[in-house]
């Protein structure tokens, strides 16, 4: 019987969960071509490894472009040289685009919010001119959890960010390659495979919930070690006639 070391272990694993959920729902198609939103943090740098080497080798066939969005009025000392070697090992194309939000424009929402919302209109800026018709963020399974458990604590919505979203508006799709793969999966691979964190000093990262709600799945997993699996399972097994009625 075979036996293999700790970072074959590793990346079997995740090459497992990332080829289950692209399958599963149906996230890839024959002729596709997909922008990866290269932020330089592990999860995108994970999402550019795992990308690339599935349009070598597996079909449907499809193509991929990576581009690096700037917000320049964010503190960055990004390694573009770094991101570019690091695309071209798995044969992806490297771009970058700069841009940038003012906070005063709409102080209803919070600078985190617009910062986000520039980056994803970036993102589909991108996506047109380069001809692509999905864009690929590197969103794990816990960052879809941790977005479940906020929607419901804060908004009061049960919803979260979808494996695949179709923009009709936009003639795009919004897809999360990476939906079944856990986060200490991409951590072991980043220290496996030394990605080298790009250095980011914002100064609203303290306003968000998000490290929290990281607390509030760990915690849920120590009541139960099959905490995430449930609270995916439940996304799709919604028992309405359990629910109190809407009141309009």
């Amino acid at each position: 019987m075979a036996q293999f070391t700790e970072e074959e272990k590793t990346i079997r694993r995740i090459d497992k969960r990332f080829n289950k959920g692209v399958v599963q729902y149906r996230l890839i198609e024959e002729g596709d071509k997909i922008l990866i939103g290269l932020s330089g943090g592990k999860d995108s740098l994970a999402l550019v490894e795992l990308l690339g080497k599935r349009a070598r080798i597996y079909k449907p066939r499809f193509s991929v472009v990576a581009v690096h969005v700037v917000m320049k009025n964010i503190p960055y000392q990004s390694d573009n040289e770094y991101l570019k070697a690091h695309c071209e090992a798995y044969g992806v194309p490297f771009l970058q685009y700069e841009t940038s939000f003012d906070p005063s424009t709409d102080t209803r929402k919070s600078p985190c919010f617009l910062c986000s919302w520039n980056r994803r209109k970036a993102l589909f800026t991108v996506a047109k001119e380069q001809g692509c018709n999905k864009i690929a963020l590197g969103h794990h399974m816990d960052d879809i959890l941790e977005t479940l458990l906020m929607n419901i604590t804060y908004q009061g919505a049960f919803s979260t960010m979808p494996p695949r979203l179709v923009m009709k508006k936009f003639d795009m799709t919004i897809i999360r390659p990476m939906c079944m793969v856990h986060e200490s999966d991409l951590i072991e691979l980043a220290a496996l495979h030394g990605y080298r964190k790009q250095v980011k000093n914002c100064p609203y990262e303290s306003q968000s919930s998000r490290s929290d709600m990281k607390g509030v799945l760990r915690q849920l997993e120590a009541m139960n070690p099959e905490a995430r699996y449930s609270l995916w399972g439940s996304m799709t097994n919604v028992q309405e006639e359990l629910l109190p009625d809407k009141i309009d």
